[in-house]
């Protein structure tokens, strides 16, 4: 199967080439987010990667099921690559806005800076997708493990300002440790952008460090969205 490779340097909105590569099939997409408290949007540890598509922006990051502590997580594994795994849902971010995840990486990136494209990677990151009906008006959250950045810290990507990062964690401190995460991505986009959200159109995971020339790995666990 031919892999859709997208380099990153001849697009200038990382976010905006993820949801060309996934137009025509978000803005009508039949399958809703289950109507629950909280419904599994990666289920690595029951379904694998079941529902899960690959995004390719710069060579290939691996992603593979592996056993830790028992349970099925997703590793990712990056050398001088970006690519992605993408979830597709149709969902409420006020009706369910609380998502929650666990991940572990092994270090961050000394060359991490958010101000420059050279420097916009990050050992592990967590896409929320915002489509609309034109794709220079998608909106992506980006929850990161930083190196730099302060946590809870905002900043726009060096590619463009509909890409906010948000440090979730930040720092080698607690690398090589499993943190458990929960944000509400409801409040979340309204303090950032100013603005209702439209619904959520994918949940996406990468490990990237094509513009840093680096590696590293990380790991996520299970990924839910749900109820407050």
């Amino acid at each position: 199967m031919t892999r859709n490779r997208l380099q990153k340097n001849r697009i200038p909105f990382r976010v905006l080439a993820m949801m060309t590569a996934l137009s025509g099939t978000l803005l009508c997409f039949e399958m809703p987010l289950p109507a629950m408290e909280t419904a599994l949007v990666g289920a690595f540890s029951s379904e694998g990667l079941a529902g899960w598509e690959d995004k390719f922006f710069r060579g290939v990051t691996e992603y593979s099921l592996v056993t830790e502590s028992g349970r099925t997580v997703l590793k990712a594994h990056s050398v001088k690559s970006a690519s992605a795994k993408i979830y597709k849902i149709d969902a409420n971010a006020q009706e369910t806005p609380m998502l929650r995840w666990s991940w572990k990486v092994e270090r961050t990136l000394a060359r991490e800076d958010v101000t420059r494209k050279p420097g916009d990677d990050f050992a592990a990151r967590v896409y929320v997708v915002f489509p609309r009906l034109f794709l220079w008006q998608t909106r992506a959250i980006n929850y990161v493990w930083a190196a730099k950045m302060p946590k809870e810290s905002i900043a726009p990507s060096p590619y463009t300002d509909h890409n906010q990062l948000l440090a979730v964690e930040t720092g080698d401190g607690q690398a090589g440790q499993w943190k458990n995460e929960e944000r509400n991505i409801y409040n979340d986009y309204r303090r950032i952008f100013h603005e209702e959200p439209p619904a959520v159109g994918a949940i996406a995971v990468m490990t990237d460090t094509d513009d840093t020339q680096d590696e590293v790995s990380a790991w996520y666990g299970d990924i839910t969205l749900g109820r407050e």
